[in-house]
């Protein structure tokens, strides 16, 4: 073929090649014009039915050359809200988003296939509240169609997804795990037009911070992986079969199931990682450690096996099984090139968590081993349980402390000593049950120190010998010797030795001297802005059984010597306030404990008592134990409503609680005052002021016994309301809900407007007496129940008395009003009783009223009946008309007290009882 048909052919090539290129690029224009306006409309369509989140977007257009060569139409400015109770909240937003168009399904089918999403500079942002309802739940359930709607319908069967540069946030309040990445970028390959379907993915994140109740455990990590996932969309179920995954250096395997359930999540995860090292370990911990691993060479080869298998379903207490299998072979650490680095490090731990219940847990450390220079540490530690636990431990070391801390580059803290021990346990731990390990060895701690960033000065000279010994498993047969431990604070030394036998029956020989500075002391270990006062000096010897004090053998006993405390806060779960004991001295002779100086704060009220102790001893070391003592109290001021605790109950009943269930704390609640069980105290108390609820007690005084929980005051009188008040009470906290009370009080003349004003029971139970004027007595019995709120709950009351009317101007008390507007006579309004003893009894809210007479402007009433303590009533009244009464109108009140009924006759309405039902 000569030279000009290869020319020839050459140019109808290139010429055929520019058409079909000028043809395609002129349909990539003409096409999205042609069928905008389709595409448009059926993904509007498909929005509204197939959504439930609210979708906004400003505009729309389709291109070839968005995402070239695909066919795109991009919402531009796009927002899709979540679903309920979210509907107001964003779960995506982006300045654009993609969808690739399916060209075949465009020209010749009915419907539009979207099979690609393309979203930048996004925000996902997923969200589930406490209850475990989810923001993600948009995409409507699909109902039942014909086939024939099914194909006309416009589909979301995606075979890839790009995300650039974007922004994703997970906030799940049901588990506390908070997970946030930015720059974001994934690509994902697959036919996802299968409902069950593999894809294909590229995950990296610049930015990924992971963190669970409130604790920061990834920050600020780089990730980088390939990963192969199996999806399926009908059960919204994740499967992750080969995933390798990079956590800034460190490496691992990551393979699992994770499962959307209606209620929670069944989570199947398997993480795992061979032969890594120990340095890239350590860059994917938290940032706390990141500074420490800059300064620290680190070298060991890591084995981890992290599983996390079960449902997590909140509302009904489920939990998955948790379990941790973590070595370390032939660790290295050297902080800042320390001159005793710790060598031969090795660790091989396993944990199990069934349930996510920490009473389930199994931990078996079979070796934690180090070596520093030729000090070392060897310890092995097995144990199930955490509130009565089987344990089974052998420690064995020789370390010197300040060549380990240089070593590790512990922050804050500065040690110096050497620890050597020798100790094995194994057996359980039942302080119920009184079982404690086997166990045989001895702790020492030898010319040791300590001293933090917090205070400046070191607790020096810490010397501790220390033997343990217990050979029957149980509390009876331990044995604690502590011959000395001692050390040196702000030069005050202070020794202890102790000879402790018998943790059943106490028997102690106890020896304490020297000056526990506990403000400074806590200090040394504490973070600023905290803060706790008070000094110990002592000077106490104490040698005795504890069940010689119970059985009252004192003699037998050789306790004597002085305990001085001065500003110590103590904290009680009886008390939801500090005592602060501002000075105490006390002395100990046999099972007495002194006292002849003792004053103290709590809140705003104060107290100075002297007397003595009984059985102190016992007491402190024994639940059992009961403190017996005699004291006089005065005080300027208390405040009773301070004394009032506070409770905070679990949610889970105690069966739940029995079968291994997780406790949801509930929030605080205020509670009656609960007295100790194990107080057998008297004294005899002075108060110039007393607070409760608002009422005011001047000079109080009386006696008071405290035995079994139960309070009893004798002889007791104050002045209220200008008035003197005599009374005997009995009051008992049984739970810290409910309190039972009794009361006897006799009041002579008391002004009745100022009872009504002040004293807040007075006027919900004599609610009539608003407008009344004038001086009455009172001589009352009453008994019940107090509510949480240590008010009085009416149903509960049962007592009766006398209240005497000595001289009373009754004014615009609505019943006489009404009686006065029945009956036409003007007088009755304000009438004037005089000498007049009204009797009452109380019962299931019923107030009943005895018959009684007066007389006043000629007329002569008689009144009888019942009212309720909420306002009812139900009152026969005869009203006897001057001049001798002889002729009177009987009536009638019913109605309330601030809506009184009253009619001519003797038929009344009765009250209807309203029994206590505890």
């Amino acid at each position: 073929m000569s030279a000009a048909n290869y020319k020839t052919i050459g140019v109808k090539i290139l010429k055929y090649t520019g058409i079909t290129l000028v043809v395609l690029l002129a349909l990539m224009f003409i096409t999205p014009l042609i069928f905008s306006d389709k595409i448009k409309e059926q993904v509007k369509k498909t929005a509204n039915e197939k959504l439930n989140g609210e979708l906004n977007y400003s505009d729309a257009h389709v291109s070839f050359f968005t995402h070239f060569p695909s066919l795109t139409l991009t919402l531009t400015k796009f927002n899709l809200n979540g679903s309920a109770p979210f509907q107001n909240e964003k779960l995506v937003s982006a300045d654009g988003i993609a969808f690739g168009i399916n060209l075949s399904s465009l020209v010749f089918g009915e419907s539009i296939k979207i099979d690609q999403i393309f979203l930048s500079n996004a925000l996902v942002n997923i969200k589930v509240n406490k209850k475990g309802e989810a923001n993600y739940n948009v995409y409507a359930a699909e109902k039942e169609t014909a086939k024939k709607e099914e194909e006309s319908e416009t589909g979301l069967k995606l075979e890839e997804i790009e995300i650039n540069n974007s922004t994703l946030i997970y906030d799940d309040q049901s588990t506390n795990v908070h997970v946030d990445a930015s720059g974001f970028n994934y690509l994902g390959n697959g036919d996802l037009s299968q409902a069950i379907f593999e894809l294909h993915s590229k995950l990296k994140i610049e930015k990924l911070n992971v963190i669970y109740a409130n604790e920061p455990y990834l920050m600020n990590k780089k990730i980088d992986g390939d990963l192969i996932t199996k999806i399926n969309t009908n059960s919204l179920s994740f499967v992750f079969e080969e995933n390798d995954l990079s956590i800034n250096k460190f490496i691992v395997d990551f393979k699992g199931k994770f499962d959307f359930l209606k209620d929670g999540y069944n989570i199947d995860f398997l993480l795992k990682s061979n032969k890594s090292n120990l340095y890239d370990l350590f860059t994917a911990f938290p940032p706390k450690y990141i500074t420490w691993l800059k300064d620290t060479e680190l070298k060991g080869n890591v084995d981890l096996l992290f599983s996390l298998k079960g449902k997590y379903i909140a509302s009904q207490n489920i939990g998955p099984d948790l379990n941790l299998d973590f070595k370390v072979k032939n660790g290295f650490v050297n902080y800042k090139k320390s001159a005793f680095p710790v060598s031969n490090l090795d660790i091989d731990i396993s944990s199990k968590v069934p349930n996510l219940n920490p009473e389930l847990l199994m931990l078996d450390a079979r070796n934690l081993s180090l070596n520093v220079d030729k000090n070392y540490l060897k310890t092995k530690l097995k144990m199930s349980g955490m509130t009565t636990p089987d344990i089974d431990m052998a420690l064995n070391s020789q370390i010197d402390l300040e060549k380990l801390n240089r070593a590790l580059g512990i922050p804050d803290i500065e040690l110096k000593g050497m620890l050597a021990g020798d100790l094995k346990a194994k057996g359980k731990f039942d302080q119920k049950n009184k079982l404690f390990p086997n166990a045989d060895g001895t702790l020492n701690l030898k010319n040791g120190f300590v001293k933090t960033q917090y205070y400046p000065n070191p607790i020096t000279d810490i010397n501790v010998v220390t033997n343990i010994n217990n050979q029957k498993g149980t509390f009876d047969g331990l044995s604690v010797i502590l011959k000395p431990a001692a050390f040196t604070f702000e030069g005050e030394p202070f020794r202890v030795e102790a000879d402790l036998k018998n943790f059943d029956d106490l028997n102690y020989d106890i020896k304490a001297k020297g000056i526990l500075n506990i403000s400074k002391i806590y200090k040394v270990f504490s973070q600023k802005g905290l803060d706790v006062d008070g000094s110990i000096k002592a000077d106490l010897e104490l040698k005795g059984i504890q069940s010689y004090a119970q059985n009252g053998d004192y003699s037998k006993l050789q306790n004597k010597g002085i305990l001085e405390l001065r500003n110590i806060k103590v904290a009680t779960e009886y008390l939801p306030k500090s005592l602060l004991i501002k000075e105490g001295i006390f002395r100990f002779n046999q099972d007495k404990m002194s006292f002849s100086t003792f004053l103290a704060s709590y809140g705003e009220s104060d107290f100075k008592m002297n007397g003595y102790l009984q059985n102190v001893f016992n007491f402190m070391s024994s639940k059992n134990g009961t403190l017996r003592g005699a004291f006089t109290l005065n005080s300027k001021f208390i405040n009773v409503d301070e004394f009032m605790s506070s409770t905070a109950s679990s949610s889970v009943s105690p069966t739940d609680a029995d079968s291994n269930s997780i406790p949801k704390p509930a929030p605080q609640e205020t509670g009656v005052i609960l007295i100790p069980s194990n107080l057998d105290l008297q004294f005899y108390a002075t108060a110039h002021k007393i607070n409760y609820q608002g009422l005011i007690l001047q000079d109080g005084k009386g006696s008071v016994k405290m035995k079994n929980g139960k309070i009893v005051m004798q002889n007791t009188g104050f002045n209220l309301i200008g008035c003197n008040v005599a009374m005997n009470a009995a009051y008992q906290g049984i739970t810290p809900q409910k309190a039972i009370f009794e009361y006897e009080i006799k009041a002579n003349d008391f002004n009745i407007k100022r009872a009504y004003n002040e004293v807040k029971m007075f006027k919900e139970m004599a609610s009539a007496a608003e407008n009344a004027e004038g001086i009455v007595s009172l001589d009352y019995k009453i008994k019940g129940r107090l509510n949480q709120q240590m008010m009085p709950v009416y149903p509960s009351l049962i007592g009766g008395g006398v209240l005497s009317i000595k001289d009373v101007k009754v004014k615009g008390m609505k019943m006489f009003n009404a009686v006065s507007k029945k009956t036409d006579h003007e007088e009755v309004k304000n009438p004037e009783l005089s000498k007049v003893d009204i009797k009452t009894t109380v019962k299931n809210n019923i107030i009943t009223i005895d018959r009684f007479k007066f007389k006043f402007a000629g007329f002569r009433p008689r009144i009888e009946g019942t009212s309720s303590l909420d306002g009812r009533l139900n009152i026969k009244m005869r009203l006897g008309l001057p001049p001798f009464g002889i002729f009177g109108i009987p009536l009638t009140v019913t109605g309330t007290n601030s809506n009184p009924k009253v009619k001519v006759g003797k038929q009344g309405q009765d009250i209807e009882e309203t029994q206590d039902t505890e």
